[in-house]
């Protein structure tokens, strides 16, 4: 310890000792002068009880000073962080134990605000683990349910013409029960493919993956495999297409999906000799797609459950398992697209929205 700290005032207790013996000092060297002045007794002493009056206010301001406000201080800070409020920190910067003790405090409260901020975001962490461990439990409850349900109809036909071949003896007879059961076989396979599938898209399992390409191609060339090269065909086909190129950035594969079961579906819903119009209109950069079928419009109170997994009305033709539509609204939401459906007057327009990009 150098010489010089001795005679500096860095600790409370040399503090209160230096007002205490000040104090002191200044009392008998008011005495002394008081009694010593030649004055009358009675002013000399109401003179020196004024004099003593001025020291213990100043020694009452001085203890206050380094004493009492500090301490208050500290207890107000103290109070604020038993509260877990750290939004203050303890100003105290003398060098004696309160400026330590406030320094303390302060390094506590911020290790206590990281500690609580810590803990804070692995409880947010906790919740959405929980959140998601309930929901795949609930998805699996209802795919579990989803599979019960739709295989009933397809097993149940199987099992009728498989004990049908067992009896039958007309060849013919067993050859075409043994197709039926091959294609309501290869139904219930498409159709667990496609469940598991948009179970996957639900539960975050399977992500998109973005690239750049043309959506006047993709769309022309997936309009003519499902369109223009089908022999049965009993529609007319318009469209409506940029001429120049328009390119997106999205997931290619899952968007193939959405074009196909949108197309597929004014395929299996338009009139005879019906209408199934196609457009791509670029405005305002974005790339708004419609597929219109002409035919039977849905009620307008059902156009919102087509998008529903295994919605089913019997009163109007756009029925089936319904995961087509289920899976493109998964498809659009994930990447936050506008989609719908909309009655018009001679049918039924499905449509989204895409951003382009050069």
């Amino acid at each position: 310890m150098k010489l010089s700290d001795s005679f500096m005032l860095r600790t409370v207790r040399k503090k209160i000792l230096f007002i205490s013996k000040l104090a002191g000092f200044l009392l008998i060297f008011s005495y002394v002068v008081s009694v010593n002045l030649e004055i009358d007794s009675d002013v000399s002493h109401f003179m020196w009880i004024l004099f003593v009056i001025a020291i213990v206010l100043t020694v009452d301001f001085l203890m206050g000073y380094f004493i009492s406000r500090p301490v208050s201080k500290l207890s107000r800070t103290a109070h604020r962080m038993a509260n877990l409020d750290f939004s203050e920190l303890c100003d105290i910067s003398s060098d004696d134990e309160f400026g330590e003790l406030s320094a303390s405090l302060n390094v506590m409260s911020d290790n206590l605000q990281q500690a609580f901020s810590k803990l804070e975001a692995a409880n947010v962490q906790l919740e959405k683990d929980v959140e998601m461990e309930r929901r795949l439990l609930a998805e699996r409850k209802e795919l579990a349910d989803a599979l019960s349900h739709e295989m009933k109809t397809p097993l149940g036909v199987i099992r009728a013409y498989a004990e049908g071949m067992q009896d039958e003896t007309d060849e013919s007879k067993k050859q075409k029960y043994s197709e039926i059961i091959i294609a309501e076989t290869d139904k219930m396979s498409r159709l667990i493919t496609t469940l598991l599938d948009l179970s996957a898209l639900e539960s975050g399992a399977s992500a998109l993956t973005y690239e750049r390409f043309d959506f006047v191609e993709f769309l022309e060339t997936i309009a003519g495999r499902l369109l223009i090269d089908v022999p049965e065909a009993c529609y007319e086909l318009q469209y409506e297409l940029p001429e120049q190129s328009v390119y997106v950035y999205t997931d290619i594969a899952r968007m193939e999906q959405v074009l196909n079961n949108l197309i597929v579906n004014a395929a299996k819903n338009v009139s005879v000799n019906g209408i199934i119009k196609l457009s791509l209109v670029e405005q305002g950069g974005m790339l708004h797609f419609a597929v219109f079928n002409q035919g039977t419009c849905i009620p307008q109170e059902k156009l919102s459950k087509v998008w529903e997994k295994f919605y089913r009305d019997n009163n109007t033709k756009y029925n089936g398992s319904g995961l087509g539509l289920a899976i493109v609204a998964q498809v659009l939401s994930m990447q936050n697209l506008e989609y719908g459906a909309r009655n018009l007057p001679d049918g039924v327009e499905f449509f989204f929205s895409i951003p382009t990009v050069q």
